[in-house]
């Protein structure tokens, strides 16, 4: 590990342009060399977008590929790149809502996208909190959390100390950098429909709004074109949000999410299992 990590290390001397060049390249070789996350990612587009013909399908999941592993190796920026080389290369559009953000409590929104390490780097215009997920390897355990707190005072939690300290910060005035979009179970989900398949989701963003007042605003780092950097889009924050219906809440948290698949669709977490669980009775998509 600690090989790797030095390998990233001299690699974030390079300019972007070859960075990403090599990023793509290698991801190029993941496509072929990882079947068990290509057959993941090529079911999940079959689920999603039946309506695409297969070709184009496996051509998203190539440029998926390509993404992801740019987005491992463009990591080394975020870790050890100078801060104002940094910044240029995040456009931030139309702007960091600072000014919301500093005035009551926030979550922000961030879907699985492969840039959404840059979307947390963007953000970092006041302290936040977020949840941290540790690392068995200490060497690289220790490199996450540095990557994190380089930016300025982050609150960071796992799992596994539940919703409490997540409200204390909101109480705070932390803005609570959110990712619900993955298939963690049935535990405090809801099944709702993602591109029409019922997707076992969190209802946390919806509890967590209704009881703190929390505004919601969502926010998406996508790929500029040429290797030119990364475009970081904060929305408006969601209006009458979440209601009283914390189901209706989450189901329109997911569609909000497919409507920006559609706009990126290779930029998304496609090799994730994001359908892996079922309703019961219904068999597995991946199996």
């Amino acid at each position: 590990m600690r090989f790797l990590i030095a390998l990233l290390w001299l690699l974030h001397w390079l300019p972007l342009p070859i960075l990403g060049r090599i990023g793509t390249a290698v991801g190029s070789l993941m496509y072929y060399a990882i079947p068990k996350r290509r057959k993941i990612a090529l079911t999940n587009l079959r689920l999603c977008m039946p309506e695409l013909s297969e070709a184009e399908r496996v051509a998203i999941a190539k440029r998926h590929f390509q993404g992801y592993s740019r987005s491992i190796l463009e990591r080394s920026l975020i870790w050890w790149a100078p801060i104002p080389r940094l910044r240029r290369l995040i456009h931030v559009e139309p702007g960091v809502p600072q000014a919301e953000m500093e005035s009551g409590p926030t979550i922000l929104l961030c879907p699985h996208f492969v840039c959404l390490d840059v979307a947390g780097v963007a953000a970092r215009v006041i302290p936040v909190a977020t949840i941290y997920s540790p690392q068995k390897n200490k060497a690289f355990d220790d490199l996450l959390r540095y990557g994190r707190e380089r930016f300025g005072p982050v609150r960071l939690f796992t799992r596994d100390d539940g919703i409490k300290p997540i409200l204390r910060a909101l109480r705070d005035g932390l803005p609570y950098f959110m990712l619900p979009d993955m298939d963690f179970g049935e535990k405090d989900a809801t099944f709702v429909p993602f591109f029409g398949i019922p997707a076992a989701t969190l209802t946390a963003l919806a509890r967590l709004s209704a009881a703190t007042g929390a505004k919601v605003i969502p926010v998406v780092a996508t790929f500029l074109p040429d290797y030119a950097g990364y475009r970081v889009t904060f929305y408006p924050a969601w209006e009458n949000y979440p209601g009283t219906d914390m189901v209706d809440a989450t189901r329109r948290m997911n569609a909000f999410i497919e409507d920006r698949v559609r706009e990126h669709p290779s930029e998304y977490f496609w090799t994730h299992k994001r359908f892996k669980t079922r309703p019961p009775g219904e068999p597995s998509f991946y199996e």
